[in-house]
Protein backbone atom coordinates (compact mmCIF):
# COMPACT_ATOMS: atom_id res chain seq x y z
CA UNK A 1 0.00 0.00 0.00
CA UNK A 2 1.23 3.71 -1.32
CA UNK A 3 1.50 5.58 2.34
CA UNK A 4 -0.56 8.44 2.46
CA UNK A 5 1.02 12.17 3.44
CA UNK A 6 -0.02 14.42 6.20
CA UNK A 7 -1.05 17.70 4.05
CA UNK A 8 0.31 20.28 6.11
CA UNK A 9 -0.72 21.27 9.65
CA UNK A 10 -4.06 19.53 8.87
CA UNK A 11 -5.42 16.46 10.11
CA UNK A 12 -5.71 14.93 6.14
CA UNK A 13 -3.93 12.43 5.35
CA UNK A 14 -3.84 12.43 1.13
CA UNK A 15 -2.23 9.92 -1.55
CA UNK A 16 0.49 11.38 -3.23
CA UNK A 17 -1.07 12.18 -6.56
CA UNK A 18 -4.27 14.35 -6.55
CA UNK A 19 -6.95 13.28 -9.35
CA UNK A 20 -8.04 16.64 -10.65
CA UNK A 21 -11.70 17.19 -11.60
CA UNK A 22 -11.61 19.09 -14.36
CA UNK A 23 -12.09 16.92 -17.00
CA UNK A 24 -15.55 15.44 -15.54
CA UNK A 25 -18.29 16.49 -17.08
CA UNK A 26 -16.51 18.27 -20.06
CA UNK A 27 -14.01 15.98 -21.92
CA UNK A 28 -15.26 13.08 -19.70
CA UNK A 29 -18.78 11.97 -19.19
CA UNK A 30 -20.28 10.94 -16.10
CA UNK A 31 -20.11 7.29 -17.00
CA UNK A 32 -16.05 7.83 -18.03
CA UNK A 33 -15.98 9.93 -14.97
CA UNK A 34 -16.87 7.43 -12.57
CA UNK A 35 -14.65 4.64 -14.35
CA UNK A 36 -11.62 6.96 -14.02
CA UNK A 37 -12.70 7.54 -10.17
CA UNK A 38 -12.88 4.43 -9.73
CA UNK A 39 -9.87 3.39 -10.59
CA UNK A 40 -8.21 5.75 -8.76
CA UNK A 41 -9.50 4.69 -5.61
CA UNK A 42 -9.03 1.20 -6.50
CA UNK A 43 -5.03 1.94 -6.35
CA UNK A 44 -5.72 3.58 -2.88
CA UNK A 45 -6.03 7.29 -4.10
CA UNK A 46 -8.55 9.46 -2.02
CA UNK A 47 -7.49 13.07 -3.26
CA UNK A 48 -10.21 14.58 -5.45
CA UNK A 49 -9.48 18.12 -6.52
CA UNK A 50 -12.05 20.22 -8.16
CA UNK A 51 -13.92 23.84 -8.27
CA UNK A 52 -17.30 25.17 -8.28
CA UNK A 53 -16.40 26.46 -11.57
CA UNK A 54 -15.62 23.17 -13.22
CA UNK A 55 -16.49 23.30 -16.19
CA UNK A 56 -18.43 26.45 -16.84
CA UNK A 57 -16.48 26.44 -20.04
CA UNK A 58 -17.57 23.28 -21.70
CA UNK A 59 -20.32 23.75 -24.49
CA UNK A 60 -23.93 23.91 -22.63
CA UNK A 61 -22.55 23.97 -19.11
CA UNK A 62 -23.04 26.52 -16.53
CA UNK A 63 -20.42 25.58 -13.57
CA UNK A 64 -20.91 22.82 -11.28
CA UNK A 65 -20.26 20.03 -13.09
CA UNK A 66 -17.83 18.23 -11.66
CA UNK A 67 -19.11 18.74 -8.19
CA UNK A 68 -22.53 17.23 -9.26
CA UNK A 69 -20.59 14.16 -10.89
CA UNK A 70 -18.40 13.67 -8.07
CA UNK A 71 -20.90 14.07 -5.36
CA UNK A 72 -23.01 11.14 -7.75
CA UNK A 73 -20.25 9.17 -7.61
CA UNK A 74 -19.93 9.28 -3.43
CA UNK A 75 -23.25 8.47 -3.27
CA UNK A 76 -23.34 5.49 -5.61
CA UNK A 77 -20.09 4.39 -3.71
CA UNK A 78 -20.86 5.37 -0.42
CA UNK A 79 -17.62 6.10 0.45
CA UNK A 80 -17.86 10.02 1.58
CA UNK A 81 -15.41 8.88 4.57
CA UNK A 82 -12.72 7.72 2.43
CA UNK A 83 -12.13 10.34 0.51
CA UNK A 84 -10.83 14.10 0.74
CA UNK A 85 -12.61 15.94 -1.35
CA UNK A 86 -11.19 19.53 -1.97
CA UNK A 87 -12.87 22.55 -4.46
CA UNK A 88 -12.91 25.98 -4.98
CA UNK A 89 -14.31 29.27 -4.63
CA UNK A 90 -14.46 32.83 -6.64
CA UNK A 91 -14.52 31.37 -10.42
CA UNK A 92 -18.57 30.13 -10.67
CA UNK A 93 -20.60 32.23 -13.30
CA UNK A 94 -23.22 32.70 -10.29
CA UNK A 95 -20.93 33.13 -7.14
CA UNK A 96 -17.93 35.04 -8.65
CA UNK A 97 -15.69 37.11 -6.35
CA UNK A 98 -14.65 36.56 -2.39
CA UNK A 99 -16.87 38.92 -0.65
CA UNK A 100 -18.00 37.20 2.94
CA UNK A 101 -21.39 36.35 1.04
CA UNK A 102 -20.16 34.73 -1.69
CA UNK A 103 -18.21 32.62 -0.10
CA UNK A 104 -20.54 31.20 2.32
CA UNK A 105 -23.50 31.21 -0.33
CA UNK A 106 -20.49 29.53 -3.25
CA UNK A 107 -19.90 27.38 -0.13
CA UNK A 108 -23.89 25.97 -0.02
CA UNK A 109 -23.67 25.19 -3.47
CA UNK A 110 -21.05 23.59 -3.86
CA UNK A 111 -22.18 21.11 -0.76
CA UNK A 112 -25.47 20.89 -2.55
CA UNK A 113 -23.77 19.54 -5.58
CA UNK A 114 -21.12 17.12 -3.67
CA UNK A 115 -24.09 16.13 -1.68
CA UNK A 116 -22.33 16.12 1.73
CA UNK A 117 -22.62 17.89 4.58
CA UNK A 118 -18.78 18.94 4.82
CA UNK A 119 -15.93 20.14 2.28
CA UNK A 120 -12.67 18.63 3.51
CA UNK A 121 -10.42 21.40 1.76
CA UNK A 122 -11.59 24.75 0.69
CA UNK A 123 -9.70 26.91 -1.51
CA UNK A 124 -9.93 30.38 -2.39
CA UNK A 125 -9.53 29.74 -6.27
CA UNK A 126 -8.24 33.11 -7.48
CA UNK A 127 -7.62 35.46 -5.09
CA UNK A 128 -8.91 39.05 -5.22
CA UNK A 129 -6.56 42.00 -4.09
CA UNK A 130 -9.96 44.39 -3.74
CA UNK A 131 -11.62 42.19 -1.39
CA UNK A 132 -9.11 42.61 2.20
CA UNK A 133 -8.18 39.52 3.85
CA UNK A 134 -9.92 40.25 7.28
CA UNK A 135 -13.08 39.84 5.32
CA UNK A 136 -12.05 36.77 2.99
CA UNK A 137 -10.36 34.97 6.36
CA UNK A 138 -13.54 35.65 8.36
CA UNK A 139 -16.27 34.30 6.29
CA UNK A 140 -14.00 30.98 5.52
CA UNK A 141 -13.16 30.57 9.49
CA UNK A 142 -17.35 31.00 10.08
CA UNK A 143 -17.30 27.97 7.24
CA UNK A 144 -14.94 25.83 9.72
CA UNK A 145 -17.16 26.98 12.90
CA UNK A 146 -20.19 25.66 11.34
CA UNK A 147 -18.41 22.07 10.80
CA UNK A 148 -19.13 22.53 6.53
CA UNK A 149 -15.47 22.92 5.93
CA UNK A 150 -12.82 21.05 7.82
CA UNK A 151 -9.70 22.74 6.47
CA UNK A 152 -8.71 26.30 4.44
CA UNK A 153 -6.84 26.76 2.12
CA UNK A 154 -5.18 29.31 -1.17
CA UNK A 155 -4.90 29.17 -4.97
CA UNK A 156 -3.50 31.77 -6.95
CA UNK A 157 -2.05 34.25 -4.47
CA UNK A 158 0.55 36.67 -3.91
CA UNK A 159 3.47 36.12 -1.34
CA UNK A 160 2.51 39.31 0.19
CA UNK A 161 -1.05 38.52 0.63
CA UNK A 162 -0.61 34.78 2.00
CA UNK A 163 1.51 36.14 4.25
CA UNK A 164 -1.04 39.10 5.40
CA UNK A 165 -3.82 36.21 5.48
CA UNK A 166 -1.82 33.81 7.81
CA UNK A 167 -0.98 36.61 10.20
CA UNK A 168 -4.46 37.91 10.26
CA UNK A 169 -5.17 34.09 11.24
CA UNK A 170 -2.53 34.08 13.60
CA UNK A 171 -3.28 37.72 15.30
CA UNK A 172 -7.26 36.63 15.60
CA UNK A 173 -7.12 32.94 16.60
CA UNK A 174 -9.24 32.03 13.51
CA UNK A 175 -8.83 29.43 10.87
CA UNK A 176 -5.31 29.37 8.86
CA UNK A 177 -4.63 28.65 5.29
CA UNK A 178 -2.82 24.65 5.60
CA UNK A 179 -2.12 24.37 1.93
CA UNK A 180 -1.26 26.18 -1.09
CA UNK A 181 -2.42 25.47 -4.88
CA UNK A 182 0.46 27.15 -6.90
CA UNK A 183 0.43 26.53 -11.11
CA UNK A 184 4.31 24.65 -10.92
CA UNK A 185 5.90 21.89 -12.67
CA UNK A 186 9.12 21.26 -15.08
CA UNK A 187 8.80 24.10 -17.47
CA UNK A 188 6.63 26.60 -15.25
CA UNK A 189 9.00 26.85 -12.34
CA UNK A 190 9.22 30.90 -11.93
CA UNK A 191 5.42 30.63 -11.19
CA UNK A 192 6.31 28.78 -7.51
CA UNK A 193 10.05 28.51 -6.59
CA UNK A 194 11.14 31.52 -5.08
CA UNK A 195 9.02 33.85 -2.31
CA UNK A 196 6.08 32.09 -2.75
CA UNK A 197 7.96 28.80 -2.48
CA UNK A 198 9.83 29.99 0.77
CA UNK A 199 7.06 31.59 2.40
CA UNK A 200 5.09 28.12 2.20
CA UNK A 201 8.07 26.16 3.69
CA UNK A 202 8.35 28.38 6.41
CA UNK A 203 4.60 28.76 7.16
CA UNK A 204 4.68 24.41 7.19
CA UNK A 205 2.28 24.89 3.89
CA UNK A 206 1.64 21.97 2.09
CA UNK A 207 1.84 22.94 -1.89
CA UNK A 208 -0.73 20.58 -4.34
CA UNK A 209 0.53 21.72 -7.54
CA UNK A 210 -1.84 22.55 -10.59
CA UNK A 211 -1.06 21.69 -14.44
CA UNK A 212 1.61 19.14 -13.16
CA UNK A 213 2.22 18.04 -16.74
CA UNK A 214 1.65 21.38 -18.67
CA UNK A 215 -1.51 20.84 -19.87
CA UNK A 216 -0.30 17.36 -21.42
CA UNK A 217 3.27 18.45 -22.73
CA UNK A 218 4.79 16.86 -19.98
CA UNK A 219 3.29 13.24 -20.99
CA UNK A 220 6.09 13.15 -23.60
CA UNK A 221 2.98 13.23 -26.49
CA UNK A 222 4.18 16.90 -28.01
CA UNK A 223 7.13 16.86 -29.75
CA UNK A 224 8.06 19.54 -32.43
CA UNK A 225 6.40 18.54 -35.31
CA UNK A 226 3.45 16.58 -34.21
CA UNK A 227 -0.31 17.19 -33.98
CA UNK A 228 -2.48 16.55 -30.83
CA UNK A 229 -5.93 16.04 -31.18
CA UNK A 230 -6.78 17.74 -27.70
CA UNK A 231 -8.39 20.20 -25.74
CA UNK A 232 -5.16 21.65 -24.66
CA UNK A 233 -2.68 21.10 -27.54
CA UNK A 234 -2.38 24.74 -28.03
CA UNK A 235 -0.69 25.27 -24.29
CA UNK A 236 1.59 22.20 -24.57
CA UNK A 237 2.45 22.71 -28.08
CA UNK A 238 4.33 26.25 -27.46
CA UNK A 239 6.40 24.19 -24.67
CA UNK A 240 7.54 21.39 -27.86
CA UNK A 241 8.55 24.53 -29.78
CA UNK A 242 10.82 26.06 -27.18
CA UNK A 243 14.60 25.17 -26.16
CA UNK A 244 14.02 24.62 -22.58
CA UNK A 245 10.50 22.07 -23.42
CA UNK A 246 13.32 19.73 -26.05
CA UNK A 247 16.04 19.98 -23.05
CA UNK A 248 13.24 18.61 -20.59
CA UNK A 249 12.28 15.79 -23.17
CA UNK A 250 15.26 14.77 -23.74
CA UNK A 251 15.84 14.12 -19.74
CA UNK A 252 12.97 12.60 -19.82
CA UNK A 253 13.02 10.49 -22.20
CA UNK A 254 16.47 8.89 -20.93
CA UNK A 255 15.36 8.83 -17.07
CA UNK A 256 12.49 6.81 -17.98
CA UNK A 257 14.20 4.59 -20.19
CA UNK A 258 16.07 3.84 -17.52
CA UNK A 259 13.20 3.49 -15.11
CA UNK A 260 11.08 1.71 -17.66
CA UNK A 261 8.50 4.54 -16.60
CA UNK A 262 6.14 6.54 -18.77
CA UNK A 263 7.65 9.83 -19.08
CA UNK A 264 4.51 11.25 -16.98
CA UNK A 265 5.62 9.80 -13.99
CA UNK A 266 8.79 10.92 -14.27
CA UNK A 267 8.17 14.42 -14.77
CA UNK A 268 5.32 13.92 -11.86
CA UNK A 269 8.00 12.36 -9.45
CA UNK A 270 10.66 15.37 -9.98
CA UNK A 271 7.35 17.64 -8.66
CA UNK A 272 6.57 15.38 -5.58
CA UNK A 273 10.25 15.43 -4.69
CA UNK A 274 10.42 19.80 -4.57
CA UNK A 275 10.06 21.34 -1.38
CA UNK A 276 7.02 21.75 0.17
CA UNK A 277 4.93 19.66 -2.27
CA UNK A 278 2.17 16.82 -0.79
CA UNK A 279 0.72 15.89 -3.95
CA UNK A 280 0.39 16.94 -7.59
CA UNK A 281 -2.66 17.45 -8.88
CA UNK A 282 -3.08 15.35 -12.45
CA UNK A 283 -6.44 14.74 -14.16
CA UNK A 284 -7.21 11.56 -16.42
CA UNK A 285 -9.80 11.87 -19.60
CA UNK A 286 -10.57 7.72 -19.63
CA UNK A 287 -8.98 5.11 -16.82
CA UNK A 288 -6.38 4.06 -19.67
CA UNK A 289 -4.40 7.30 -18.37
CA UNK A 290 -4.52 6.56 -14.77
CA UNK A 291 -1.26 4.42 -14.51
CA UNK A 292 1.34 6.44 -15.68
CA UNK A 293 -0.13 9.05 -13.11
CA UNK A 294 -0.62 6.82 -10.52
CA UNK A 295 2.81 5.71 -11.34
CA UNK A 296 4.21 8.86 -9.39
CA UNK A 297 3.38 7.08 -5.72
CA UNK A 298 5.95 4.24 -6.52
CA UNK A 299 8.91 5.76 -8.30
CA UNK A 300 11.70 7.46 -6.61
CA UNK A 301 14.39 9.79 -8.70
CA UNK A 302 17.79 9.73 -7.57
CA UNK A 303 18.97 12.84 -6.75
CA UNK A 304 21.43 12.96 -10.03
CA UNK A 305 18.11 11.88 -11.75
CA UNK A 306 16.37 15.02 -10.04
CA UNK A 307 19.49 17.47 -10.90
CA UNK A 308 19.42 16.42 -14.38
CA UNK A 309 15.89 17.55 -15.03
CA UNK A 310 16.37 20.82 -12.83
CA UNK A 311 19.15 21.56 -14.76
CA UNK A 312 17.51 20.79 -18.23
CA UNK A 313 14.49 22.95 -16.97
CA UNK A 314 16.49 25.97 -15.77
Amino acid sequence: MTSLRTLGSSDLEVFPLSLGGNVFGWTADEETSFAVLDAYAAAGGNFIDTADSYSAWGEGNQGGESETIIGKWVKARDNRDDVVIATKVSQHPEYQGLSAANIKAAADASLRRLGTDHIDLYYTHFDKPEVPVEEIIGALDELVKAGKVRHIAASNISPERLRASLEFSEREGLARYVALQPHYNLVSRDTYEGPLQDLAAREGLAAVPYFSLASGFLTGKYRPGTTVDSARADGAQKHADSERGQKVLTALDEIAAAHEAPVATVALAWLAAQPTIAAPIASARTPEQLPALLGVAQLSLTDEELKKLTDASA
